[in-house]
């Protein structure tokens, strides 16, 4: 098995250069590839940045992406978990933070965003630092 770059995925879900998208699909259908969960969060923001797509756009293309019997994954416990809350209105990096930290007592941050989304959907606490 090989692991792929963010670039190959990229190439393989978007079409964008032609001839490198398909030497890209060849070998995702082809043979079995490891997605490092670091190259799905660049992939995530590449698409939602430089492709212009939306965060349920890119989480369906994910979905498919993971789904492909080629395709395995770093951690796809993890990964599942960040999909899921992805589609519920958390940032998807913000998801694997806290699919990833799942056992902790609660998650520290000083994104009020993310305190106010992750209220109620995810099983640990989400709060900002206390003060000294």
């Amino acid at each position: 098995m090989r692991a792929i770059d963010t670039n190959v995925v990229v190439r393989a879900l978007t079409g964008d250069h032609l001839e490198q998208a398909g030497r890209a699909r060849a070998l995702i259908q082809r043979e079995p590839v490891l997605v490092m969960t670091t190259v799905l969060i660049e992939v995530y923001w590449v698409l939602r940045s430089s492709f212009g797509l939306s965060r349920k756009d890119v989480g369906y293309a994910l979905r498919g992406l993971t789904g492909l019997p080629t395709v395995q994954l770093q951690d796809p416990d993890l990964v599942a978990k960040a999909l899921d809350w992805l589609e519920d209105g958390l940032d998807f990096a913000d998801a694997l933070h806290l699919a990833g930290a799942a056992d902790c007592a609660g998650f520290v941050t000083f994104d009020k965003r993310l305190v106010r989304i992750a209220e109620g959907r995810v099983p640990i606490p989400v709060g900002e630092p206390e003060a000294a």
